[in-house]
C-alpha cells in the first residue's frame, strides 16, 4: 500500500480556547483525532488571544503556536485586508490552513480550507452578533469560491453551499463530527429534568422553548423541570427575566456554561433533552444525548434529522403547541422515551471521531490538489 506524503497543517484552534460551544467541541474533536490518525503528517494548532493561553495538553501529539494577540484584531485585518499571513504570524511555512469558520485564513502559498457548520448568518443576520454580523454575510461567498475546498459538517449543509453559494459538490466534503467517549447509562434516572444545553441566542429559539414550556407545566402540573445550560448572549436577558416570574419560576432555570464534567453529568440525569432550534447544521446536543441514551425532542430543521433518526421526536420549531405537544409525548409515554433512547444510543454508533478525521485527511489531499490545478490555470492564462 503506498503511503501518502507528509503533510504541513495549520488548524485555527481559537473556537475551542475556552467556552467551547458546538464548533469548539467539533475544532477540539477533529484536532484530537487527526493526531492519532494522521501520524505522519504535522499537525500545528494556531491560537490567538489577549487573555486565553493554549496549552500543549489539550491536544497531545500536535505543535502550538500560540500568540498574544487580540482575537478582534487579527479577525479585522484578516475578514477586511487579508492580511497578515498566517506564515507571518508563525514563521513556518504549511501545505494546509484549516478555517473553522466560513472565511479564509490569509496564506501565502498553503492550500485554504474552510469549515461552513451552517448558513443561518444569511438567511437572518439579526440572529448574530459582532463579527459574524459584520463580516460572515458581506465575505462568505466570495471566500468560499476562493478556498480549495470546503468542509461542511451534514449533508444538509453540503446542500446548502452547493445551492446558496454555487459551490460545486466536488469542492465539499462532509465530515460529520463523532460523539464524546462517554459510557451509555444503565437506566433513566427517578424523576430527572428536562435539558436544553446550548449557547442562549436567537438561533436556538429559546423564547419558543419557553412558551412551550408553559404550555406544558399548564396541562402536566407534576412535569419536571426544565434546565437550560449554556452561555447567555445578550440577547438572553429577556428570557432570563421570564424564568424568574409565573408560571415558570421555580419550574425552569439558567445553569449557565457548564464545564465538560459537568455536562457529562447533567445529561446522565437528564429525562430528555430538547433541541428547538431554528437551524442546526448538526446538532451536537443530540448526538452528545444519544451516547448516553437521553430520548430527545428536536426541530425539524437543518442537519438534526439526519442525526436523530427515529431516536426521539421532531417538531416545528415555529409552533409553541407543536413543541409541547412533542415534549408531553416522551414525558407522559415512558416506553416510547425508553425505546427512543435505546434506539440512540445504537445510532450513536455510527459518528466517530476517526471517521471524522480520515474524511478531513482526504479532504486536505483534495484542497492540494485543487490548489495545484488552480495555481496551472493561472499560470496557462499569462
Amino acid at each position: 500500500m503506498v503511503r501518502s506524503p507528509a503533510v504541513r497543517i495549520l488548524l485555527d484552534y481559537r473556537p475551542a480556547l475556552r467556552q467551547r460551544s458546538g464548533v469548539g467541541e467539533y475544532v477540539l474533536g477533529l484536532a484530537r483525532a487527526l493526531t492519532q490518525t494522521a501520524v505522519d503528517d504535522e499537525i500545528t494548532l494556531f491560537s490567538s488571544s489577549w487573555r486565553d493561553r493554549l496549552g500543549s495538553e489539550m491536544v497531545s501529539g500536535a505543535e502550538v503556536v500560540d500568540r498574544r494577540f487580540p482575537v478582534r484584531l487579527l479577525n479585522l485585518g484578516w475578514h477586511r485586508f487579508e492580511w497578515p499571513p498566517v506564515e507571518l504570524l508563525t514563521g513556518q511555512s504549511y501545505d494546509v490552513v484549516h478555517s473553522p469558520h466560513p472565511l479564509l485564513l490569509p496564506a501565502r502559498d498553503a492550500a485554504q480550507v474552510v469549515t461552513v457548520h451552517d448558513l443561518d448568518f444569511l438567511s437572518h443576520p439579526e440572529r448574530t452578533e459582532r463579527e459574524v454580523r459584520r463580516d460572515y454575510p458581506a465575505l462568505a461567498e466570495a471566500h468560499a469560491h476562493r478556498a480549495d475546498l470546503l468542509v461542511v459538517n451534514s449533508a444538509y449543509t453540503q446542500g446548502e453551499v452547493h445551492q446558496r453559494l454555487g459551490i460545486p459538490e466536488d469542492r465539499i466534503t462532509v465530515c460529520r463530527p463523532g460523539g464524546p467517549d462517554w459510557e451509555p447509562r444503565t437506566e433513566t434516572p427517578d424523576g430527572g429534568y428536562v435539558l436544553f444545553l446550548g449557547t442562549l441566542e436567537p438561533r436556538k429559539n429559546v423564547g419558543g422553548l419557553l412558551e412551550a414550556w408553559r404550555r406544558v407545566i399548564a396541562r402536566k402540573p407534576d412535569a419536571p423541570e426544565l434546565v437550560l445550560a449554556g452561555r447567555a448572549t445578550a440577547a438572553a436577558s429577556g428570557w432570563l427575566q421570564e424564568l424568574k416570574q409565573a408560571p415558570l419560576a421555580g419550574r425552569a432555570r439558567h445553569l449557565g456554561y457548564v464545564s465538560d464534567a459537568e455536562r457529562a453529568a447533567l445529561y446522565r440525569g437528564a429525562r430528555l433533552l430538547v433541541l428547538p432550534s431554528f437551524e442546526e447544521g448538526f446538532g451536537l446536543p443530540a448526538l452528545e444525548a444519544m451516547t448516553v441514551g437521553v430520548p430527545v425532542v428536536a426541530a425539524n430543521r437543518g442537519g438534526v434529522p439526519e442525526v436523530l433518526g427515529d431516536a426521539g421526536v421532531l417538531v416545528d420549531p415555529d409552533d409553541p403547541e407543536d413543541l409541547a405537544a412533542g415534549l408531553l409525548k416522551m414525558l407522559n409515554d415512558d416506553s416510547f422515551a425508553r425505546a427512543c433512547g435505546a434506539r440512540g444510543r445504537r445510532r450513536a454508533g455510527l459518528f466517530n471521531w476517526t471517521a471524522s478525521a480520515r474524511a478531513l485527511r482526504t479532504a486536505y489531499e483534495r484542497a492540494l490538489a485543487n490548489r495545484q490545478e488552480r495555481r496551472s490555470r493561472e499560470r496557462r492564462g499569462r
